[in-house]
C-alpha cells in the first residue's frame, strides 16, 4: 500500500494518540516531524493544514484533518473496515509542565480533577478489561495517551487505581503503541524523556505563584 498519508505530529499525548491508530490499523505514512517548543505549528504553512495551529494533523491527497479524535475517527471510519478498534485530561499537564504563569490553584484544580477521572476509569477497569464494549478500541487509545502520564507529570501515584495501573501496563506492551509513541522519532530515550519532565517541573516550581488570596 503506497504512503499517501503525511502525519504532522509531535510526541505528546495528543500526537501519538494518532500514530497510535495509524499503527493499529497497520497503515503506511510519513511523518513530519513538529518540534511544538519552536512554534512551527503556528507558521502559516501550517495554519493553512489546521488553523487552530495544533498537532496532530495529517494530510491524504487534497484532504486535511486535524484534532486527535477527529483523526482517529476518520481512520477508523475509513480504513477500519473489520472493526478492529472501533464501533458501527489536557490542563493538568499544562499547568503542570508548560505554563509561562504560575498558578498553584490552576495545577491542584486540574490533577485534583484528572485523579478524578482516574477514579472513573478504575470504577470501570475493575469490572472489565473493556472501556467501551467488548474489545480494544480507540477509547482506549485516546484514554491511554493521557493516562499514562498520570505518575512522572503529574506525580499521582498508580498505587490508588491499581486496575488503571494493570490496564496501562498492558496496553504499553502493544507492538503497535510502542511503534505509534515513538512517533516522531526523536531519539531521546525514556530517561531522557525523565529528564526534560524534571526541568519542566523545576522551572515552573522556581517561578513566584500568581495566585491572589
Amino acid at each position: 500500500m503506497s504512503s499517501d498519508i503525511t502525519l504532522y505530529t509531535w510526541a505528546t499525548p495528543s500526537g501519538i494518540r494518532a500514530s497510535i491508530t495509524l499503527e493499529e490499523l497497520d497503515l503506511p505514512y510519513e511523518t513530519r516531524p513538529m518540534d511544538i517548543m519552536t512554534n512551527i505549528q503556528k507558521e502559516e504553512w501550517f495554519l493553512k493544514i489546521n488553523p487552530n495551529g495544533r498537532v496532530p494533523a495529517i494530510t491524504y491527497g487534497s484532504q486535511r484533518v486535524f484534532e486527535s479524535g477527529s483523526i482517529m475517527l476518520y481512520l477508523t471510519d475509513k480504513y477500519d473496515t473489520e472493526r478492529k478498534i472501533s464501533h458501527a485530561p489536557g490542563q493538568a499537564n499544562h499547568f503542570r509542565l508548560f505554563t509561562n504563569v504560575r498558578s498553584d490553584y490552576g495545577t491542584k484544580r486540574y490533577i485534583d480533577e484528572t485523579r478524578r477521572l482516574y477514579s472513573v476509569l478504575e470504577s470501570r477497569l475493575k469490572e472489565s478489561p473493556y472501556l467501551a464494549g467488548s474489545k480494544y478500541t480507540i477509547a482506549h487509545i485516546s484514554n491511554f495517551t493521557w493516562a499514562r502520564n498520570g505518575p512522572s507529570v503529574l506525580d499521582i501515584d498508580f498505587s490508588e487505581f491499581p486496575a488503571l495501573k494493570k490496564w496501562v501496563n498492558e496496553i504499553e506492551q502493544r507492538a503497535a503503541v510502542q511503534k505509534g509513541a515513538d512517533v516522531p522519532h526523536t531519539g531521546r530515550s525514556d530517561a531522557d524523556r525523565d529528564v526534560f519532565i524534571k526541568s519542566m517541573l523545576a522551572r515552573i516550581a522556581g517561578m513566584t505563584n500568581t495566585d491572589k488570596h
